[in-house]
């Protein structure tokens, strides 16, 4: 699941049309369009006009993992036809299993669309992903994505025109950090404590966008204005996108439009040193996952904002990770190929014992994701007696869950969510749970819980901010 809203492959709000293109034909000597198996894709409603001038909705089809960036558009009809596309069946046969007047021509139609886009697993797929891993294994830095959309959205409304790149360069920092800070001071304006005493051994954030998260951004981040700075930052996220079936780490460092957290290569090293090589293998060999991944860069000018660069003007270093659902399999990875939780927790708490200096460890987390945007057949939004229940229901469940937190009964947290079926979607139970095994903390401060909503009440996601200390 994702917290971004899907925008179209102009960057644009799925709300607007792409423009019309030939499309493409089906290829009857592809023998991968004649058996499809489909990538991991999501779907949207897309608005259109009818010929007649009335609005209706169609099925937009994107790349869950954003390799593509190209969204099919087709009847919603055809949802029914997309998990049948599994590798297993010939066009013939999902026609047959399909019924309902499905023809073949509309069929073959569909699947050059979707080969075109690089939805299925094709040759046109292998392109863009070795075009991506080529990119990605050619910078020692990921480049920035929200952030920077966010960025070059604040430099506009300075300037009140649309920004050349030279003036996105120039000002988008200096945007981003304004606008940090006066989130920071509403987040705090009636807080008892508005800074910790010392640097927290972890915290918990975020990674909602910003628009929708400020608050419990800024209940942390505003805290750790004036406390010392960490010699280095691990980040712990959610994999929404990638195909690791466990932990994964990146070998990379972050950028933002402030600057650059380089990647802690020495950490990075005293991990694989403690994990070995086949196991070090495992945690890099879908680094490639971290190239679309926001859950670690939204941190990253957070970082930069509240701690600074030291006297050689650098930021702190970072080493991310992604950490799968521990509910599944036991914390075990998913199959065979999946590095386990507790291999890699033991191995991250003993390689910072050998570190010099002070770690602060970022668990970015958000909590439930419910509403008819995530399959839930209640809506969320206006005073009715149902939809009240529902979200005093959701927010009842979060508490009883972050009190798990608080009193650091992690094993009792996973449980009680498997034993549920995480009813709300808890979407970072992992990086949660690998955060306090590694800190094994004496104390967990609850700071703020909050959720957001659009006004239709179609997505209800929410997050908390908590303190970590030894």
């Amino acid at each position: 699941m994702t917290d971004i809203p899907p925008n179209d492959s102009s960057g644009n709000q799925s709300g607007n049309q792409p423009p019309a293109q030939t499309p493409p034909e089906f290829d009857p000597s592809a023998a991968h369009q004649h058996t499809p198996k489909l990538r991991k894709v999501r779907g949207m409603p897309i608005p259109v006009k009818t010929p007649q001038g009335q609005q209706t909705n169609m099925l937009g089809i994107a790349d869950a993992q954003q390799i593509s960036t190209k969204i099919v558009v087709t009847h919603p009809a055809f949802q029914i036809v997309l998990p049948m596309m599994d590798g297993t069946r010939d066009l013939d046969q999902i026609v047959s299993e399909a019924g309902k007047g499905l023809e073949r021509p509309m069929l073959e139609q569909l699947v050059a669309q979707l080969d075109d886009a690089g939805l299925l697993f094709g040759p046109t797929y292998e392109l863009l992903a070795q075009k991506m891993r080529d990119a990605f294994d050619g910078s020692d830095t990921l480049p920035p994505g929200s952030t920077a959309q966010l960025a070059d959205m604040l430099v506009a409304k300075a300037i009140g025109e649309e920004p050349t790149d030279e003036q996105k360069a120039q000002l988008g920092g200096t945007e981003l950090q304004k606008q940090f800070d006066l989130w920071i001071d509403e987040s705090l304006k009636d807080a008892e404590n508005t800074s910790f005493d010392t640097l927290p051994a972890a915290v918990i954030a975020p990674h909602i966008d910003y628009l929708r998260g400020w608050m419990n951004y800024g209940h942390i981040y505003g805290r750790m204005r004036v406390v010392d700075r960490p010699d280095r930052i691990v980040i712990l996220g959610t994999n929404h996108f990638g195909q690791a079936t466990g932990v994964c780490g990146c070998d990379k460092g972050y950028e933002s439009p402030i600057g650059t957290c380089e990647l802690d290569a020495e950490l990075l090293d005293a991990l694989k040193a403690e994990l070995g090589d086949e196991m070090s293998a495992k945690m890099l060999e879908n680094r490639y996952d971290h190239e679309n991944e926001h859950s670690i860069e939204l941190h990253i000018p957070w970082i930069q904002h509240v701690f600074g660069t030291d006297d050689s003007g650098a930021y702190p270093k970072v080493f991310g990770a992604l950490i799968h659902d521990p509910t599944v399999n036991n914390g075990e990875g998913y199959d065979e190929n999946g590095l386990g939780i507790d291999p890699f927790v033991n191995a991250l708490k003993s390689a910072i014992a050998k570190m010099p200096g002070t770690t602060l460890v970022i668990s970015s987390a958000d909590l439930s994701h419910v509403g008819p945007a995530f399959g839930d057949q209640q809506a969320l939004a206006g005073d009715s007696e149902e939809a009240n229940a529902f979200r005093t229901q959701v927010a009842t469940h979060d508490r009883e869950m972050l009190k798990l937190i608080e009193e650091n009964r992690m094993d009792d947290l996973i449980g009680s969510l498997a034993w549920q079926q995480n009813p709300t979607r808890w979407c970072s139970i992992g990086n949660i749970a690998a955060m306090l095994r590694t800190v094994e903390p004496s104390r967990v401060e609850l700071l703020n819980y909050a959720a957001a909503m659009d006004p239709q009440g179609s997505a209800f996601v929410s997050s908390a901010s908590l303190a970590v200390y030894r």
